[in-house]
């Protein structure tokens, strides 16, 4: 399963840099390239939660792990798809979805910190590889 949340990690960096570009070079209005930019930081924050997700995944075996990295890419797709939308078209309808989106991105950091409490103690650091 780790291997699983490293490609979503990875896709999802590729398209928070690609969609940085467009937001970069697209003519937008300033509105529009502020909701759009807004969306490219958040996935790239949450690209980076991933990343601790299948860290995680590849150390702990738990249920509540993949929660939370289900809620972080649920919560890319509906939080930053919404903002991508809106920046591009300029149709405000996605906006109903935008708060959902954000609300499942804060569910995944608090399955994040729930895992923290379940595993106190027992995660340890890897040990570094012998030359």
């Amino acid at each position: 399963m780790a291997g699983m949340w490293f490609v979503l990690t990875a896709l999802s960096g590729l398209v928070s840099v690609a969609a940085g570009a467009i937001g970069a070079h697209w003519s937008l209005s300033d509105e529009l390239r502020g909701r759009f930019n807004v969306g490219v930081a958040y996935q790239f924050y949450h690209t980076l939660a991933l990343f601790l997700v299948a860290w995680l995944a590849a150390r702990v075996r738990s249920w509540l792990v993949h929660l939370a990295g289900a809620a972080f890419v649920a919560g890319i797709i509906l939080f930053c798809g919404s903002l991508y939308y809106m920046g591009i078209t300029g149709n405000r309808s996605a906006a109903l979805v935008t708060p959902y989106g954000g609300m499942t991105l804060m569910a995944g950091w608090l399955l994040l910190a729930l895992c923290g409490v379940v595993w106190r103690g027992r995660l340890r650091p890897t040990a570094p590889a012998k030359p």
